[in-house]
C-alpha cells in the first residue's frame, strides 16, 4: 500500500523527501476539497499540513543551505506528481465520460464496485488508489482500456533496482533507452 494513501496517514511521523512533500501537498489539496462531503477527513488535513510545515521548516526555511540537488529532487518531483494528476485528471474524465454514455451516475459504479458513495468520490478524484480488481471491472464494464486506467509509474525502489540490474545485466536488447531509463516517468 502506498505511503500518501489515505488509510496510511496518520501513521505517517515525518516526510523524508520531496517527492514525498509533493504527495503529501496533492493529498492535502484533495483532501480540502472533499472535506465539505466527508467532514471526518478534517483530522487527515490537518496532520498533513503539520507534516508539510516540519519539512518545510526543516529543509525550506534557509535558503543559503538549499542545495543544487535538493533543488533538482525538487523538480524533478513536481513533474512527477504534474504527471500523475493530469493523469488522475484525465481518468477521471474518461470514467464520467463512460458513465454518461451509459446512462450510469457516480453513485451506479459505487454500488456496481461495491463501495459507499464518499469512498467512490475518494477513488475517483485519487485520493485513494482503485483496487485492481476494481480497474479491471471499469474497464470490461465502461469499455475503458486499461492503459487509460493504471498509471504507469515505477516507484523509486523498484526503479533503482531495475536500473542496477539491468546495467549489470549488460543485454543490449533489453536495455533502457534515454526517457525509459528513468521508470518514475514513463510513459515518456
Amino acid at each position: 500500500m502506498e505511503k500518501f494513501s489515505i488509510d496510511n496517514l496518520l501513521k505517517i511521523t515525518t516526510i523524508h523527501t520531496e517527492l514525498e512533500l509533493e504527495q503529501a501537498n496533492s493529498l492535502f489539496n484533495k483532501l480540502r476539497l472533499l472535506v465539505k462531503q466527508d467532514p471526518a477527513l478534517k483530522p487527515l488535513g490537518r496532520h498533513l499540513a503539520n507534516l508539510i510545515e516540519q519539512y518545510e521548516a526543516v529543509h525550506w526555511s534557509d535558503e543559503t543551505r538549499v542545495s543544487d540537488e535538493q533543488l533538482q529532487a525538487s523538480d524533478q518531483a513536481e513533474k512527477l506528481m504534474l504527471y500523475q494528476e493530469q493523469f488522475l485528471q484525465r481518468r477521471k474524465e474518461l470514467i464520467r465520460k463512460a458513465l454518461k454514455e451509459n446512462g450510469l451516475i457516480q453513485n451506479d459504479l459505487a454500488s456496481i464496485l461495491g463501495h459507499r458513495k464518499n469512498y467512490m468520490s475518494e477513488l475517483i478524484n485519487g485520493v485513494r488508489p482503485f483496487s485492481q480488481e476494481d480497474i479491471i471491472i471499469i474497464h470490461r464494464i465502461l469499455s475503458i482500456k486499461l492503459t487509460d486506467l493504471i498509471l504507469p509509474i515505477v516507484k523509486e525502489p523498484a526503479a533503482n533496482r531495475i536500473r542496477l540490474v539491468m546495467e549489470k545485466l549488460n543485454k543490449p536488447m533489453l536495455k533502457l533507452k534515454g526517457a525509459d531509463f528513468n521508470l518514475q516517468f514513463m510513459p515518456g
